[in-house]
C-alpha cells in the first residue's frame, strides 16, 4: 500500500508485455521512469499513476497505447498489435535519479531511455525523441553505488556518444543547428574520431553555414564546445569539407558521407554562364 505516484515523481515497476497469442515481447524486472516524460508506452504512462506501491495491475492496451500503427523492432511487436501488460509497482520516489544506482542499473536505464527516443524519432516526433535522449544523458551522468569497471566505463562512453549523436540528429530536425553543433562537439570530446559525430558536424555546416556559438543568455543543453570560436569564423564550406573527409577516412563505405560531400562540391562549384 501507500500513496499513488504524484506528478514529477519517479517510479520503478516490474513489467511483462505479451501479444494476443501469448507471445512474450517485453520483460523488465525493474523499469524506472517518470510518468509524463514520454519514456514508456502510453498504457504505462496512464496506468501506473493509478496504482499503489506493491499493487499488481493488468492493462490491455490497444495499439495506439502500445507501439502504434507501425509496431516496433525492439521489442519485436507487429504493426497495430494490442498488448497485455502485467505491471507491479515496486517503488515511488520524490524525484528522478535522486540516489546512487548500481552501475549496471544506471547503464540499463540510460539505454532504455535512448531506445525510447529512437522510438519517437522513427515516428517523426522529434521533440519527444530529444526529451528522451536528454533524459538518457542525465541517467548516464548520475551517481553510482560503486566505481565503474573498465568495461562499464567503455560502455558508458559509447552510450553517451550514441545519445549525443542522436540529440544532434533531433536538433537538426527541429531546426536548431546551434544545439546540434553543441551536441556534435560534446560527442567529439569523448570520441574525437567518431565518424557519426563528424558527419553530423559537417551536415550542420551545410545546413547552416553561419552557425555561431550559443549566446550566454541561452546556455546549451550540452557540455561546452572544444573551440567555441572555431565554427563561428567565415568560410565554413572549407571546414565542412575537412570534417566530412575526415569522417570518410574513418568510414570509406558510408554513402551518406559521399552524398554530403557531393552536395558540398555542387554548392562550391561556380555558376556557369548561359
Amino acid at each position: 500500500g501507500g500513496p499513488r505516484p504524484l506528478p514529477g515523481q519517479e517510479v520503478s515497476v516490474k513489467v511483462l508485455g505479451a501479444l494476443e497469442d501469448g507471445g512474450l515481447v517485453e520483460r523488465d524486472p525493474r523499469l524506472i521512469f517518470v510518468p509524463g516524460h514520454g519514456d514508456v508506452v502510453e498504457a504505462l504512462e496512464l496506468g501506473v499513476p493509478t496504482m499503489q506501491p506493491g499493487e499488481v495491475s493488468f492493462f490491455l492496451a490497444a495499439f495506439p497505447y502500445a507501439y502504434g500503427r507501425p509496431g516496433s523492432r525492439e521489442p519485436d511487436v507487429p504493426p497495430e498489435a494490442p498488448l497485455l501488460f502485467e505491471v507491479t509497482l515496486l517503488e515511488v520516489r520524490d524525484g528522478p535519479d535522486p540516489q546512487p544506482l548500481p552501475p549496471a542499473v544506471r547503464l540499463r536505464l540510460g539505454s532504455q531511455r535512448r531506445e525510447r527516443g529512437n522510438f519517437h524519432f522513427a515516428r517523426a516526433d522529434f521533440a519527444a525523441a530529444l526529451r528522451s535522449y536528454r533524459l538518457s544523458l542525465r541517467a548516464l551522468d548520475g551517481p553510482t553505488t560503486a566505481p565503474l569497471g573498465p568495461e562499464e566505463e567503455e560502455e558508458l562512453r559509447e552510450q553517451r556518444v550514441k545519445c549525443l549523436n542522436n540529440c544532434a540528429a533531433a536538433e537538426l530536425k527541429l531546426g536548431r543547428p546551434e544545439e546540434a553543433l553543441a551536441a556534435c562537439e560534446a560527442a567529439l570530446r569523448i570520441s574525437p574520431d567518431n565518424g557519426r559525430a563528424l558527419l553530423r558536424r559537417g551536415q550542420v555546416r551545410l545546413v547552416s553555414p553561419h552557425t555561431t556559438p550559443l549566446p550566454s543568455a541561452r546556455p546549451s543543453s550540452y557540455p561546452p564546445l572544444l573551440s567555441p570560436q572555431l565554427l563561428a569564423e567565415q568560410g565554413r564550406d572549407a571546414e565542412a569539407a575537412l570534417v566530412l573527409k575526415r569522417a570518410l577516412e574513418l568510414d570509406p563505405a558510408n554513402k551518406v558521407i559521399h552524398t554530403e560531400l557531393s552536395r558540398l562540391a555542387k554548392r562550391q562549384r561556380p555558376p556557369t554562364n548561359t
